[in-house]
């Protein structure tokens, strides 16, 4: 691990990682792979348009089960009262439409008959910033006025990693379903092993982290006052599925209402580098985070 540091700060350093070409490139049957430096992000515009991979060179961050549901990193509309389950499919597992401009990797989705919103995702790219840009666009093809949220779903092993983000633990609801530890003015959270399905939400401040086998994941979006959710959503929700399994990184946008075509954009930043911390609630660690912007 010390290593894989010391080779990326190099990196850096010298300016190579910036300097590589950025490209988009068709893989296998619908996915497309966007690379940025040594980080890999594939999508599967054949399967509800999901990010199946987030890569640092070889060492992948986000889960790979084969179970529905359980795999990649997905959209859907909050609040989720409105659909309840399984995932609209138009916007889960249908194909997208695929278009490509200016560096661009566009995803346009059918229109959903139950909800009537299409989905566009854009993927690019920031080579300067080292992020991967995802923008969310949910357009209302329903002939009425709605109110909509956007909410990005990202899985992740159950595999010793460590979740945190700035909130105080007090303020994250339901009180207790997860040990959350508060230090160094975060909430963090070392996912354990239960017979039932938990899932909290937080107020946080516009980021979301998760730290595993030496790599450092962060997600930054709109930071949302507690008034911005849809109806008993959140800005950052975390969910752990039962048993030793996944666990699913979630962010919410602003409920907003939408005139008829109106549609809402939202953007969400992901970066990913090696970190020298162990899993542990750390100063240093939080600090990395933080940095990333």
């Amino acid at each position: 691990m010390i290593r894989l540091l010391t080779a990326f700060l190099l990196s850096v350093a010298t300016g190579t990682i910036a300097s590589r070409a950025t490209t988009i490139q068709p893989a296998e049957n619908g996915k497309y792979c966007l690379t940025n430096g040594n980080l890999t992000m594939t999508v599967d515009a054949s399967k509800g348009g999901k990010i199946l991979s987030f890569k640092y060179g070889t060492q992948e961050i986000i889960s790979q089960s084969r179970w529905p549901e359980s795999f990649g990193s997905t959209f859907w509309t909050s609040p989720q009262k409105e659909w309840y389950w399984p995932p609209v499919p138009e916007y889960d597992k249908k194909p997208y439409q695929v278009e490509q401009e200016d560096g661009k990797l566009m995803l346009t989705s059918e229109v959903s008959p139950k909800l009537n919103y299409r989905i566009r995702k854009t993927f690019s790219v920031d080579e300067q910033d080292q992020a991967f840009v995802v923008q969310y666009t949910i357009i209302n093809e329903s002939g009425e006025t709605r109110k909509v949220a956007p909410w990005e779903i990202t899985r992740v092993p159950n595999e010793g990693g460590l979740i945190f983000f700035e909130a105080p633990v007090d303020s994250i609801w339901p009180a207790g379903l997860m040990n959350f530890q508060q230090a160094f003015e975060a909430a963090w959270y070392q996912p354990d092993e239960a017979s039932e399905n938990r899932k909290v939400n937080a107020d946080g401040q516009g980021w979301l982290a998760y730290c595993s086998n030496g790599l450092l994941l962060v997600k930054r979006f709109e930071d949302l006052n507690p008034s911005q959710p849809a109806p008993n959503e959140a800005e950052i929700q975390i969910y752990v599925n039962r048993g030793k399994t996944y666990i699913e990184l979630e962010s919410q946008g602003a409920y907003t209402t939408l005139q008829p075509n109106g549609q809402l954009t939202w953007t969400v930043r992901w970066y990913l580098q090696p970190c020298d911390a162990e899993p542990q609630p750390s100063a240093s660690l939080l600090q990395q985070a933080k940095k990333v912007k």
